[in-house]
């Protein structure tokens, strides 16, 4: 067992990955990449002051991708001994004589290879026993209990932490990985009784254990938020402005990055083709890609094809800087790839200086959204209609928690008319940005 906890040493993934590529070479791959990973983990959760679940895992895997010329073939397995190493490269070169050829298909340009990097600061240890973890559980859904005598029933709360580390390899003499850790801690809670209970939740998530919000502060909040919604009522159909909070704002750069990543703009299934240097934002919109910044989600030194990432402005002023794009999607666009094999980086829709109530008094009159329900975006038209759940707002203050409407627009209107971006930056996964305040949006209620 290495010092760690991992099972695995990194030098014996490199080992592995290196394997790999060797093997595949020697039956018959013109390129390849591989790739061998570990993780492991503890996750505790209680429901009405008992223990509900406890789950340990350990997983650990390899893959590897080869290339008969432009044909591609791909397997995995479970097993690192050298003879199941041999029959997953067997298996996937087997796929490639099978498999179509793509002139699109194939190793990345060598010279964007990731060749010095620094240490990327994303592991960070938390020496967990099950007792601690059940014991922060407790004390996170005690707060939530303790927000209110409102608070009727529990959904339960947990703590969860996670290790993982991997190495890649490819046939261009590319070796890199390295490990990462995840720690959260979330509670959701009931409040009300018969017809007029509200479900409401909170969690953080980090890299770093010693960044956590306090498991009585994310209990404490889960509880106050479902108290807050309390009399939620239906409004009438109206057009009005819509804040949407933190939490569900970053939905919304969730939805830009789909449709500038190049799977959606080769297959033209993006309302956002050919908007490159053309303005898709309100100019108070600036969106960063900051894969550097250490104890994020989504940052690394290089993309899962092991081509250099780079800190750039994808948007400026509102204005479409560049796309997302892989190796692959690139060679369909005629283009280069950015880097994004994979997805996007840690992204920064960069906001103002005015905070979450300040936004509230500048909206006037309007809904503030907190809950999505629903999957009703067309990235073809744009087209976006989804449930929500949230505030009413008159005269610059929330007067009463609102269910059952739907907003509607479309998304490029929607990014245009984007008037001010909170302070109040919070990330979810990968992405991070404050409450958007948007000019207007259609709400169907009563």
């Amino acid at each position: 067992m290495s010092h760690n906890g991992f099972s695995q040493s990194s030098e014996r993934l490199h080992e592995i990955a290196a394997r790999l590529v060797t093997l595949a070479r020697e039956l018959g791959a013109d390129a390849c990449e591989a790739q061998a990973s570990e993780g492991f983990g503890l996750t505790a959760s209680v429901r009405k002051g008992e223990v509900d679940t406890l789950e340990h895992n350990r997983d650990k895997g390899v893959g590897i991708t080869v290339y008969l010329e432009q044909c591609r073939g791909h397997a995995s397995s479970s097993d690192f001994s050298d003879a199941a190493l041999r029959s997953t490269v067997e298996a996937a070169l087997s796929i490639a004589r099978f498999t179509a050829p793509d002139p699109a298909a194939g190793l990345p340009d060598e010279a964007l290879l990731a060749r010095d990097w620094a240490d990327p600061r994303l592991h960070y240890p938390w020496a967990l026993t099950v007792e601690d973890a059940i014991a922060l559980a407790h004390r996170c859904e005690q707060a939530a209990w303790d927000a209110g005598p409102q608070i009727s029933n529990s959904e339960g709360a947990s703590v969860s932490t996670q290790q993982a580390h991997f190495v890649m390899a490819n046939s261009l003499g590319f070796v890199g990985g390295y490990p990462s850790s995840r720690h959260s801690a979330s509670c959701s809670v009931i409040a009300g009784k018969g017809d007029g209970m509200q479900r409401e939740h909170w969690y953080d998530s980090r890299r770093d254990a010693t960044d956590l919000d306090s498991v009585e502060n994310i209990g404490r909040r889960a509880g106050e938020r479902a108290i807050r919604r309390l009399g939620a009522r239906k409004i009438n159909t109206c057009e009005v402005p819509v804040l949407f909070e933190a939490p569900v704002a970053v939905t919304l750069l969730g939805n830009f990055t789909h449709a500038v990543s190049g799977g959606a703009l080769y297959r033209r299934s993006s309302f956002l083709l050919d908007s490159l240097g053309e303005p898709v934002f309100s100019p108070v919109v600036s969106i960063a890609e900051r894969p550097f910044e250490p104890k994020v989600f989504g940052a690394s030194p290089f993309d899962s094809e092991g081509v250099a990432t780079h800190e750039r402005e994808v948007v400026a002023a509102g204005v479409l800087q560049g796309y997302f794009l892989s190796s692959y999607s690139a060679r369909k666009l005629g283009m280069q790839t950015t880097g994004n094999a994979g997805g996007s980086h840690h992204l920064v829709m960069r906001g103002g200086d005015e905070s979450f109530d300040a936004l509230v008094r500048r909206m006037g009159r309007g809904l503030v959204v907190t809950e999505l329900l629903g999957q009703g975006v067309n990235y073809v038209t744009g087209d976006y209609s989804r449930g929500a759940a949230g505030y009413w707002v008159e005269d610059g203050e929330i007067r009463h928690a609102v269910e059952e409407v739907t907003i509607a627009g479309n998304l490029r209107d929607m990014f245009r008319g984007i008037v001010a971006v909170g302070d109040d930056a919070l990330a979810r996964g990968a992405k991070r940005c404050g409450s958007v305040l948007i000019d207007r949006m259609k709400v169907a209620g009563s």
